[in-house]
């Protein structure tokens, strides 16, 4: 396998972009993605104010900032959106969206942004670009957040699952998924998912809506090919949240 230079950007896809960074302290990987269709540019989970020097530069090597029209926040976390005021001060342009469920924005409105929102649950769940392409959300709440979304881009068959998919990894990490690559997805899932019920109910929504050639999670790894599979089993039978606890 060929080895990453995680100090630039790195493509999943031809128009896909991991900006984020490899932060061997942490063991929770934040995993900010940009997507270029055209002269449109789409920034998803824009990272928090301590990455953000290092994601902005990466981002500025793939394409000019003005380029950006929406910044998707796929649930409220500070290290999913924290920096986003921040990135807007960048972003020169007035009709610079944010994309987010309802749930989520009434909730970022108070981090200081000043761009138009745009809540998917208005807009039937989709959002079309300048292009024809479409972006697809699915609600996912408590996963973790009340206001989580999911999105799939109809056309590489990619899906960003935010902290879905997540993984803890206190060993070496990697871009892109090798080895046992479920067993740093238990503590992540165990700490911060709801139930069991809630997770696999959402997870099988997801295969009977889309054609999945990718996995793009917030933290963790990307997961290709036969791991997507595995990966769905696993979560699927994986006790979580209230499961474990004996008060709830």
């Amino acid at each position: 396998m060929k080895r990453l230079n995680y100090e630039n950007a790195i493509a999943v896809t031809r128009e896909i972009y991991w900006v984020g960074f490899n932060d061997a302290a942490a063991g929770l990987h934040c995993n900010p993605y940009l997507l270029l269709d055209g002269d449109e540019s789409i920034f998803i989970d824009s990272g928090s104010i301590p990455d953000f020097p290092k994601v902005m530069r990466k981002v500025i090597d793939m394409t000019d900032p003005d380029s950006i029209t929406h910044i998707i926040a796929q649930h409220q976390d500070p290290d999913v959106c924290g920096n986003m005021a921040v990135v807007e001060d960048v972003i020169e342009r007035p009709d610079l969206r944010i994309v987010a469920h309802q749930h989520t924005i009434r909730l970022i409105r108070h981090i200081g942004l000043r761009s138009e929102f745009y809540a998917v649950d208005h807009n039937d769940f989709k959002l079309t670009l300048k292009s024809g392409r479409v972006l697809e959300f699915m609600f996912t709440p408590f996963l973790h957040s009340p206001g989580a979304i999911v999105t799939y881009d109809v056309k590489s068959k990619s899906l960003f699952t935010s902290d879905i998919f997540g993984a803890i990894n206190t060993d070496k990490w990697s871009l892109f998924a090798s080895g046992d690559f479920c067993a740093p997805m238990v503590p992540f899932h165990q700490a911060y998912m709801a139930s069991n019920r809630i997770l696999s109910k959402a997870l099988s929504r997801m295969q009977e809506r889309w054609e999945i050639e990718r996995i793009l999670p917030q933290h963790g790894s990307i997961l290709e090919g036969d791991d997507i599979a595995t990966a769905f089993d696993f979560l699927k039978a994986l006790p979580c949240g209230a499961d474990l606890t004996e008060d709830v």
